[in-house]
């Protein structure tokens, strides 16, 4: 685990990114950024397979960045976090069924409401991201689910580097090709006992 903060001369630097408080990132103007092991994200390493498993020395890359806007209504300062997150992580190709490589790129804005409750009131009305300030932020939690979320649905190479099964050998994998298949209960129909 590696993260630095960037603070001003005249700033206070931040909480450790376990626990985060946003608030203070935000009007201490520090940005923060970090490396970890892609391994140690367990919820993304989970859908690694065990060949892709062992390419998976990469890190994960990262940046947060906290300021202050003021309020639409002319209230308190709205607390805003810019997370940007890069990472190649390894898949299995769906097309192939061998090991690709792909690069995630995160680069979202959130904004934060004092709690839950407010978060869950105001979120079918805003366009924007909200997370809660309480409890303190877990920006590690944050990171995997904003890598979760950026995974393809079918991970695919742009050109797939071993050879594709021909059509042939696929039709013997997959049944005939003109639908015909056998009926699994066909033979129990000889079985059948024909009252007298």
């Amino acid at each position: 685990m590696s993260y630095s903060s960037s603070p001003h001369p005249d700033k206070t630097p931040p909480n450790r990114p376990e626990r985060l408080d946003v608030r203070t990132l935000a009007q201490a103007g520090v940005g923060l950024r970090g490396q970890e092991p892609l391994l140690r994200f367990d919820r993304l390493s989970e859908g690694f397979s065990a060949e892709a498993a062992a390419l998976a020395a990469g890190v994960v890359d990262w940046q947060a960045h906290g300021e202050l806007r003021p309020a639409a209504t002319g209230g308190q300062a709205a607390v805003w976090l810019r997370l940007q997150v890069h990472a190649a992580v390894p898949l299995c190709c769906q097309r192939c069924l061998t090991p690709v490589s792909i690069e995630l790129q995160v680069d979202r804005w959130f904004r934060f409401v004092p709690n839950e409750a407010s978060a869950a009131a105001e979120d079918d009305a805003c366009e924007e991201d909200l997370l809660a300030l309480e409890p303190p932020l877990n920006l590690y939690e944050l990171l995997e689910d904003e890598l979760l979320l950026a995974l393809p649905l079918v991970p695919l190479h742009d050109v797939c580097p071993a050879p594709l099964l021909p059509v042939a050998d696929a039709a013997a994998l997959t049944g005939p090709a003109d639908g015909a298949r056998k009926n699994p209960f066909a033979a129990l129909a000889a079985l059948k006992i024909e009252p007298h």
